[in-house]
């Protein structure tokens, strides 16, 4: 496989700290720019986080002298230094729009972490086994962008990866109404609780922006190219409610669902059994070999159990039973910031390797 070196724009970030440790090593990706705000630029990367590293895990030692540039003043430098960069960044929507449309047109790809670009209509928003059809609208993309290299593409919400998955190979059976209820990790906010004491023994019940991402991203997930955009689907009808629970890692939610053409229980569980995706088929690093894992005990999932399956890259899932209102409920879990985040845009990149938009 061709090698490629990439770029991690934001960092400093809980988010970008993950970048770091998932390309250590990584048999494709070679990390060779790193950036941040003008604050840390021009700091040495270990001196630009010292007192902030958030992970459990310790700091690459190759990252620890590379010196940080400014992400917004050295877009051109860091574009003639790598292949493709990572971006997560900490600003205005409307700036990290403007910001990620500067590195595409500067001819370097970027796979976002940001939500900044998840509606707009020719930014591929992929999870790879759900929709890597979605990469065709690139081209379009690079017409109006006037780029013959550089582009866009999203990873979702970090809480859309562990039900979203477990619908995806049931659609089928015509999924009419889904009510979804997520209890997310501090660690989606980009705290741990040393960071947010007042978050030991709490429950939140509001997080700022999360049920509209809920209701609304997993439409454009189900849609499909129509010429040069992504037409969303128009169904089906999901209503959520986003809770910030006193967990490190990993966002759980409790689905329920109904369907036009109502399965048996033992047809879910024979979908989730036997999903697989083109991660799995091309046979990418980061891909789980069996990405929806359903078990039967009934206090399963659990975070800390199961919230590191396959490295972080799988989604768990258990409690499969009826409903007297929907079809069926159940409860899945994934880890966030893994799978739902940087994890989640590595795999992206991943695909996009494999398939010769970097080239």
């Amino acid at each position: 496989m061709k090698q490629y070196n990439v770029g991690v724009i934001g960092a400093t970030g809980m988010v970008g700290q993950r970048f770091l440790t998932l390309l250590d090593n990584h048999p494709w990706f070679h990390v060779k720019a790193l950036a941040a705000s003008g604050r840390s630029a021009g700091k040495r990367y270990e001196d630009a986080v010292k007192g902030r590293w958030a992970l459990t895990i310790p700091m690459p030692e190759y990252a620890k002298d590379m010196v940080v540039f400014d992400a917004e003043a050295d877009v051109e430098k860091i574009a003639g230094m790598v292949d493709f960069v990572f971006c997560a960044v900490d600003m205005k929507k409307d700036e990290i729009r403007a910001l990620e449309e500067r590195y595409a047109k500067a001819e370097c790809p970027v796979m976002s972490n940001n939500s900044a670009h998840r509606h707009t209509p020719d930014v591929p928003m992929i999870v790879p086994e759900i929709n890597p059809e979605h990469a065709e609208v690139v081209a379009a993309q690079r017409k109006r962008l006037g780029t013959k290299r550089g582009f866009i593409s999203v990873k979702s919400n970090c809480s859309l990866q562990s039900y979203v998955p477990a619908l995806h190979p049931l659609r089928d059976f015509g999924i009419e109404k889904v009510l979804v209820c997520t209890y997310q990790a501090i660690s989606g906010a980009g705290k741990n609780f040393e960071r947010w004491p007042e978050m030991v023994d709490n429950v939140i019940p509001y997080i700022g922006g999360e049920e509209e991402k809920s209701e609304q991203e997993p439409l454009k997930l189900f849609g499909k190219v129509v010429g040069d955009h992504i037409e969303e689907a128009d169904g089906p009808s999901i209503t959520a409610q986003c809770l910030r629970v006193a967990a490190s890692d990993g966002h759980m939610a409790a689905v329920f669902v109904s369907f036009k053409n109502k399965p048996t229980i033992e047809q879910i569980k024979e979908r989730w059994a036997s999903f697989s995706g083109e991660p799995q088929a091309l046979g990418l690093p980061l891909a789980p070999k069996q990405f929806l894992h359903y078990f039967e005990e009934p206090d399963r999932p659990q975070t800390r159990l199961d919230r590191d399956l396959e490295k972080g890259m799988a989604v768990s899932i258990g409690r499969l039973r009826p409903d007297t209102q929907y079809d069926y409920k159940f409860v899945c879990l994934s880890h966030n910031t893994l799978r739902g985040a940087a994890g989640g845009a590595v795999l992206m990149a991943e695909m996009y390797a494999a398939k010769g938009y970097f080239d």
